[in-house]
């Protein structure tokens, strides 16, 4: 076997799993980048493309989620949940660079139906607290992008403006391929563009992001009680948005 393939978060289910067969994996520098290797083998992604990026700290971190799935010469097997960082790394080099334009129109359905602009009309303490935690979140777009749009109570759909979505468009067109791979990961998990957008910016914590998107399940379960399902389904997602700052992070910390 001269490469090792990486299964990707979208091509196979988290059952899946692949044989390991490595002793060490490594991190080399070469003038496109930094790359992993298994005992001196790329990792190659289902398409072809070798695990490669151009921060040496998020190539570290790659390189430590092989190790742990199946250095040492253990054997066994791992599951795409063993790779999660790398799963954001091959939707950045294999889905995003050469097709930026379709994973933005993804993102941009997420505007239409943007979480924030969706308020209820009761119980009063869910209200005001939709209020004070999401109409920040709304106005930072506004100041921050030149973005305004509209909210709606109740059951009833809201069109957004054209030119709102037209300028989201803009914002996401101006990102680079490793903020639009997190954003892939980190809006579904939210619900919101906007709260995607904040963490991108630097301007929410995964945390904080995670808690303002699941005020209206939190809330709901301080009012009538705790639901394990709900609660195990939320911890899911807040590991996602976690995996997506943490990508950020790791791709940014070298410069």
């Amino acid at each position: 076997m001269s490469d090792t393939p990486v299964t990707p978060r979208s091509s196979a289910p988290a059952a899946a799993t692949r044989r390991r067969f490595w002793d060490r994996a490594e991190v080399v520098s070469e003038p496109e980048g930094f790359a992993v290797r298994l005992d001196g083998r790329p990792v190659r992604l289902p398409g072809g493309a070798v695990l490669r990026v151009g921060s040496r700290a998020l190539a570290e971190a790659l390189a430590g989620e092989w190790q742990a799935a199946g250095g040492g010469g253990k054997g066994g097997d791992f599951a795409p949940s063993d790779l999660r960082l790398t799963r954001i790394a091959g939707t950045m080099l294999e889905r995003i660079a050469p097709d930026r334009a379709a994973v933005i129109g993804v993102l941009l359905g997420y505007a239409r139906h943007e979480l924030l602009c969706y308020r209820v009309r009761y119980p009063a303490l869910l209200v005001e607290r939709q209020q004070q935690e999401w109409d920040p979140w709304l106005e930072w777009l506004r100041a921050r992008y030149g973005v305004a749009l509209r909210s709606t109570d109740g059951v009833m759909p809201v069109d957004q403006p054209p030119e709102a979505l037209a300028g989201l468009q803009s914002v996401l067109e101006g990102l680079a391929d490793g903020a639009l791979a997190a954003l892939g990961v980190a809006v579904p998990a939210l619900g919101s563009l906007v709260l995607g957008l904040a963490l991108v910016d630097g301007r929410l914590t995964a945390e904080q992001a995670m808690a303002c998107a699941t005020l209206d399940e939190r809330t709901q379960m301080e009012l009538w009680g705790q639901d394990a399902e709900q609660g195990a389904r939320l911890e899911g997602l807040a590991l996602d948005v976690k995996d997506a700052a943490s990508f950020l992070a790791l791709l940014h910390a070298d410069s």
